[in-house]
């Protein structure tokens, strides 16, 4: 459903900028919980969102520094192992 995924997307986006203004990284949780109450649905939207946010973020801030560390002639940040039982 467009909607179902549109609302999610808004709203995700409005708490990650709120996580970093206020430096809160588990705020999404609680917003979750409240979605939560009354729309499962948008809730599992909410958190995909979010998950995929927060995993952008994280592998972008790996690839700025992986650039930085090369350009620079120094050494660079490594990824994280792969673990067995993961997405």
């Amino acid at each position: 459903m467009a909607l179902l995924d549109e609302l999610a997307d808004a709203l995700a986006a409005d708490v990650m900028a709120a996580m970093k203004e206020f430096d809160d990284d588990r705020l999404y949780m609680e917003v979750s919980k409240v979605i939560g109450t009354s729309s499962p649905s948008l809730q599992e939207a909410f958190n995909t969102s979010c998950r995929l946010r927060l995993s952008e973020q994280r592998a972008r801030k790996f690839l700025d520094e992986t650039i930085r560390a090369r350009r620079e002639g120094t050494k660079a940040p490594a990824a994280p192992r792969d673990t067995e039982g993961g997405h």
